[in-house]
């Protein structure tokens, strides 16, 4: 593994010391002391910091092993999941070996909660939880990286200048995926980079390209490649996205002036939106592994892309913004026509549209103007694409 240090996540030996140097760190002790306790963090932070020491050693101090660590945080996870949501559900775990290990490829909602919810659902139906892949923009911040590396976390590479600089970390990562899957530790990872803001959930095909980069030198056909590694396309759908609005802006931004610029601490703040902030009902489609796969990088994507927009479990909030915004010329009236259409996580009672119309109002009279076409977008647009997958 060590051609593979620069990325990887920690392993069990490096626990305990990165377990160490957290609880002895000011910057994670005010981090987390103001989830423990804000009134406390704002008026006495050098006491609180002292009790968060103790605490933290106390629950955590005697770990020495990745699994151990996780399976006490499943605990606290849980606690967030459901204070969070009104429900998590799942399908398609049922065809999947727990003793196997899977490339799961999912669509890209959340900075955090995605992989989380990936792993929560693992960990309570007895898999081994996923490897995940976290772009290096993510870890600048060292309590951060600290904390993912320690979450089974490894490094996908950004921003890099020159063509052998990209080839040569592409072809580490390729390596590091591929030797995880054959040694039996499953890898999670998004379909593009950066979060699918548009609610428009498209595999990039150079990312499968790089699955492949490894593998290729070895004279292993793309589609044999593909086989090996029992990719697994997930689609995760939330009622409603905490981020909503902020992803709104940034959208409406970038078509009035052409770019968009992140503020300091930005990937933070959402990060921190994203995990405590309001989801309702939360779908999470496991598809079944690849076998047969096609033999190029595009023709992969698009058959991963159809898999997730097939089985994208619809909530009352798509299809009241997909009726209010008429992106369809086909669009149906009511919603019994469209669910014979299109697989959905609840059968939508008149009860279900109405809340739904009215949380959706809510959100768009809080927002800018401006920005509403957008935020109504991003809950449609998957009604649109799996309307289209279904009728495929």
């Amino acid at each position: 593994m060590q051609e593979f240090d620069a990325i990887r996540p920690y392993s069990d030996e490096e626990t305990a010391p990165a377990i160490h140097r957290l609880v002895n760190d000011r910057e994670f002790l005010d981090m987390v002391g103001r989830f423990k306790s804000p009134t406390l963090a704002r008026w006495t932070p050098a006491m609180l910091r002292v009790f968060v020491r103790h605490w933290l050693i106390r629950q955590f101090g005697q770990f020495t092993r990745v699994d151990d660590l996780q399976a006490k945080l499943s605990t606290y996870v849980g606690e967030l999941v459901e204070g969070t949501t009104t429900r998590v559900t799942h399908s398609g775990l049922e065809r999947l070996d727990k003793r196997g290990a899977y490339l799961f490829i999912s669509n890209h909602r959340d900075i955090v909660f995605d992989p989380m919810v990936v792993n929560y659902l693992l960990f309570q139906n007895g898999f081994h939880t996923t490897r995940i892949a976290i772009g290096d923009n993510l870890l600048q911040n060292r309590v951060f990286a600290e904390m993912m590396r320690l979450n089974k976390s490894f490094v996908v590479r950004r921003n890099m200048t020159s063509p052998r600089e990209m080839r040569d970390a592409y072809l580490t990562l390729s390596g590091f995926i591929n030797h995880s899957i054959d040694t039996n530790h499953s890898i999670w990872i998004a379909q593009r980079e950066g979060r699918a803001k548009d609610g428009i959930d498209r595999t990039d095909p150079a990312i499968i390209k790089m699955f492949y980069m490894s593998r290729k030198k070895s004279g292993l056909g793309f589609d044999e490649a593909m086989d090996r590694l029992h990719i697994v396309p997930v689609a995760i759908s939330y009622e409603y996205d905490p981020c909503d609005v902020d992803k709104a802006r940034e959208l409406e931004t970038r078509a009035r002036t052409g770019s968009y610029t992140k503020t300091e601490g930005e990937d933070s703040e959402q990060i921190v939106r994203g995990l405590t902030g309001f989801k309702g009902h939360v779908h999470v489609h496991f598809g079944a592994p690849i076998q047969g796969a096609p033999d190029n990088p595009r023709a992969m994507s698009a058959l991963i892309d159809r898999e997730m927009h097939a089985n994208y479990h619809l909530h009352a909030s798509n299809l009241v913004a997909y009726q209010q915004r008429g992106l369809h010329p086909g669009a149906h009236d009511t919603p019994e026509t469209v669910t014979d259409s299109v697989v959905t996580a609840d059968t939508w009672s008149p009860a279900d549209i109405a809340a739904a119309e009215a949380e959706m109002e809510r959100r768009l009279e809080a927002c800018d103007p401006a920005i509403r076409p957008y935020l109504l977008d991003m809950y449609a647009n998957p009604v649109v694409t799996s309307l289209e997958a279904n009728e495929d």
